[in-house]
């Protein structure tokens, strides 16, 4: 088992049977209790991401989207940042995604992302995503009045018919070659009231704290409830979840990089082979100008 693989599978959903998200500690660091050591290992999962990403841009084939998805607080941006400084952003395409336009509210809910998935060789990142169609649109209810679906579609199977259109969605994707891979980054209540006090008190913070933020915590076992049901509904081994402990923020950037380091490297990606033909040409171009000045 590779290092990252170590790190990542114990948070790995491939299949919802029997899942709960009870069982998983939003405080929970494994057998790693060292913050110095966990940034080292950080440091050499983004020098191998580095690479990995170097032979997929070259390679040309294969296209990978990460999903993240959390309550606020919960660290996403920073994960992003951190895990993600060491790429090419040249190969490398991020969306956030907040409240729907008129225009988004006029097509179907997988329409807005399907417009940013990410090209061959590309990785593509979404802060929040379609799943936000089974959470806060499940939570307020009364947002689906503003999404015009017709009233009789709108049945109490309506999130199992959501979840359907996800799975063969992404099972669309990876037939394809867009390998899709989702994170919940898992953070307590009692953390993220800590966080949200901090933001308060720290007046360089003061710009991300929303009074919406509050609002949306009153619904804190809503919110919890929708998402257990959509990552049992929605796992799958070719598009699998992880629910990455989110209450120490250097360990939830280490498990979201060896996740994504293991997913590069099951790729099996090289750079592209030369043929002879195409050998010859560079070696009379080496040669015409080692001879000129």
């Amino acid at each position: 088992m590779s290092w990252a693989n170590k790190f990542s599978k114990p948070y790995r959903i491939e299949s919802g049977k029997g899942f709960r998200l009870e069982d998983f500690n939003p405080d929970d660091t494994a057998h790693l209790h060292s913050k110095e050591h966990a940034e080292k290992l950080l440091e050499q999962s983004i020098r191998e991401m580095a690479e990995l990403q170097d032979r997929l841009y070259a390679q040309d084939r294969w296209g990978v989207l990460l999903i993240f998805q959390a309550m606020d607080a919960a660290g996403k941006d920073g994960a992003i940042k951190h895990v993600m400084s060491g790429v090419n952003p040249q190969g490398c395409q991020v969306y956030s995604f907040k409240a729907p336009s008129s225009e988004d509210l006029n097509h179907d809910f997988l329409w807005r992302t399907t417009k940013c998935l990410p090209e061959r060789g590309h990785i593509g990142i979404f802060n929040r995503s379609y799943y936000e169609e089974t959470l806060v649109v499940r939570v307020h209810p009364e947002i689906l009045k503003n999404e015009r679906v017709p009233e009789q579609l709108l049945g109490k199977n309506l999130w199992e018919d959501r979840f359907e259109d996800i799975r063969n969605f992404e099972r669309y994707l990876w037939r394809n070659g867009i390998i899709t891979r989702k994170f919940f980054l898992n953070v307590s209540k009692k953390e993220q009231k800590r966080r949200f006090l901090e933001r308060l008190e720290t007046p360089d913070k003061n710009w991300k704290f929303s009074a919406a933020d509050i609002h949306e915590r009153e619904y804190w076992d809503d919110y919890m409830t929708a998402y257990e049901e959509m990552i049992a509904a929605t796992s799958s081994k070719h598009s699998p979840w992880y629910v990455v402990p989110a209450d120490n923020k250097w360990y939830t950037r280490l498990v979201v990089a060896a996740a994504i380091v293991d997913t590069l490297k099951d790729l099996k990606l090289s750079y592209p082979t030369v043929d002879p033909d195409k050998r010859k040409q560079l070696q009379a171009a080496k040669s015409q100008l080692e001879r000129k000045k």
